[in-house]
């Protein structure tokens, strides 16, 4: 199966392919009037993406009717989202930032980040929740020390 890295998709294409991936877990169909309106672009900008998507094998195109992914596209997108989840669930969990911000950092940082370093951050998050002792928390101690840090320090 083919990954999105490994289909050597921009950040864009990645964002289509997460669209269409998302849109279909939650009302089984996406079309192309749904995927404009998720990610702000207009519908030409989608349809170009999808024409894309579909020379790529990734993506069944065709005008006018529901998008929806090949089994390689779906692997790569399924892939994407596992990172984008990983790295939200890291900001959120561990960092203690705040969701909506989060959101949009792990968009932004799912497409930069390789397979070794979402591998080391899921494996920090697994340690970090699951080693502490005597009811001793990690990610909440930290979470306090930014909090305090915050008040002490202010970053320009």
């Amino acid at each position: 199966m083919t990954t999105a890295q490994d289909a050597h998709l921009s950040a864009s294409l990645e964002d289509y392919l997460e669209a269409i991936f998302n849109l279909a877990s939650e009302s089984n169909i996406a079309r192309s009037k749904d995927i404009a309106q998720l990610l702000g672009v207009s519908r030409s900008s989608v349809t170009g993406a999808l024409r894309v998507l579909k020379k790529k094998g990734l993506a069944n195109y065709k005008p006018y009717d529901y998008v929806t992914l090949t089994g390689s596209g779906q692997a790569a997108a399924a892939e994407v989202a596992r990172r984008h989840n990983i790295l939200k669930a890291f900001f959120i969990n561990i960092l203690g930032i705040e969701p909506n911000l989060a959101q949009h950092a792990a968009c932004k940082a799912e497409h930069a980040l390789g397979p070794e370093i979402i591998a080391r951050l899921l494996y920090f998050i697994d340690f970090v929740t699951h080693t502490g002792k005597n009811g001793y928390d990690l990610a909440d101690e930290f979470q306090q020390f930014c909090r305090i840090a915050s008040k002490n320090f202010r970053m320009s």
